[in-house]
Order: C-alpha cells, then sequence, then structure tokens
C-alpha cells in the first residue's frame, strides 16, 4: 500500500484489528461479495449510495481491469480487483514485486479509474482452501452486517482475502466505526482494513431515499 497517496475527499484507507470481506474462485482474480449494487439484484441498486451510472461504471472497470491483468500477468498472480466509485482495490498475491507493481500500473490504466488501492501481498499464491476459508468469512461479515438494526448494509462493500477484511463504501464516521466494529466479532478475521469515503450525517440525510407519505384516509 501506498501510504504517501492522498486520497479523494476524505477517502480513508487504514488497517486497524479485526475482519472480513470476500473473496470468490475465478482463474486470476476473485470475484466480491457485494452488499448491495446490481451484484445482487436491481431492487437494491436504489439504496446503493453510488448513482446507477457509477455502479455499472464500477462493474466495467472490474471487468476491464480483470481482463487486462489476466491478458499481461496470466496465471503468475492471483489478484481480486474490485471497484467503489472507481477506486479500484486490488487484493491477492503476486510472486515479486515487479508484478505487484505491473498490476496496479495496469489498473490505473483503466478507463475512468481515479485511485487505485494496492493492497497485494508479495510471496506464495493462495490456496484453494484459504480461498473457501475466505468465502465463508465474507458471508458471516455480510450477515452480520444485516443484522445490524443500525446500519443500512446494502451502503458497504466487503472484499476478504487471507482471512483480511477490506470494506469500503460512502458512509459517515459513525457508520464507518460501527461496521469495523461488528466485524472484529466475526471468527477468523485477522484484520480490517477501512477504504471508506467518508461523507457528512448532512451529505446522509440529502442522499438517503425519503419513506413515500402515507396516504390520506377517506
Amino acid at each position: 500500500m501506498n501510504r504517501k497517496r492522498h486520497l479523494p475527499r476524505p477517502l480513508i484507507l487504514s488497517a486497524t484489528l479485526a475482519l472480513a470481506a470476500a473473496a470468490s474462485l475465478l482463474q486470476t482474480a476473485c470475484a466480491p461479495l457485494v452488499i448491495g449494487g446490481m451484484a445482487v439484484g436491481s431492487a437494491l441498486m436504489a439504496t446503493d449510495r453510488r448513482t446507477s451510472g457509477t455502479q455499472v461504471e464500477d462493474q466495467g472497470i472490474e471487468l476491464k481491469t480483470s481482463n487486462r491483468l489476466r491478458e499481461q500477468l496470466g496465471d503468475r498472480v492471483n489478484i481480486s480487483v474490485n471497484s467503489y466509485n472507481r477506486v479500484v482495490l486490488l487484493t491477492g498475491q503476486t510472486r515479486n514485486e515487479a508484478d505487484k507493481e505491473a498490476a496496479e500500473r495496469i489498473a490505473r490504466g483503466v478507463e475512468n479509474v481515479t485511485l487505485v488501492l494496492n493492497e497485494l501481498e508479495v510471496g506464495m499464491l493462495s490456496s484453494v482452501s484459504s480461498r473457501a476459508n475466505d468465502v465463508a468469512i465474507a458471508t458471516k461479515v455480510k450477515a452480520s452486517l444485516i443484522d445490524a438494526r443500525d446500519l443500512i448494509s446494502n451502503a458497504f462493500y466487503v472484499v476478504v482475502e487471507a482471512g483480511n477484511v477490506y470494506i469500503m463504501g460512502r458512509v459517515t464516521e459513525r457508520e464507518a466505526a460501527r461496521a469495523v466494529s461488528i466485524a472484529r466479532g466475526v471468527s477468523g478475521v485477522k484484520k480490517v482494513v477501512r477504504a471508506f469515503e467518508i461523507i457528512s450525517e448532512e451529505e446522509l440525510a440529502r442522499i438517503t431515499p425519503k419513506a413515500p407519505e402515507p396516504a390520506a384516509s377517506r
């Protein structure tokens, strides 16, 4: 991770002890566990805090980046590509520093990408059992966020890699702290990495859909 990189808005990338996010098994990339957005269903798209256009754009960024990584780096790397609000998170493993740098360079070259968070580890590629364990952790994190009555689970985008949890989303500091606290309570989590775009409570109130007025009784 390049700690000197200046993040747009109050986009925070900070490691703290705790929890989980999602990985699913593809050739060289792991698919995200998306709590919300089109990957789960169009009904949830309306409550995603990104615009519908940005959600579609993020999907395109993930597809293009994954394809280019596969074409240029092949199966010598294991990289999960996740994009939220045009910010790309790279997780997984490369066997050397050169491939790690190349992966970031490839991601930066994809259209509409505003920032790349390079969380790739240099070393042996993860095993199938390790990736399956990440999926199990992600499922538990998702369930815990859904169970939290004081949070809108659809506001969070969760990725798990090697027991490390990465959480993205446009959330308030209150929501971010609560989500991290919940993640810490999930078994199997090694640490939680925050990659939030922090918004104010006032902005949250402005972008939250208003409940329809009850129909007047006749």
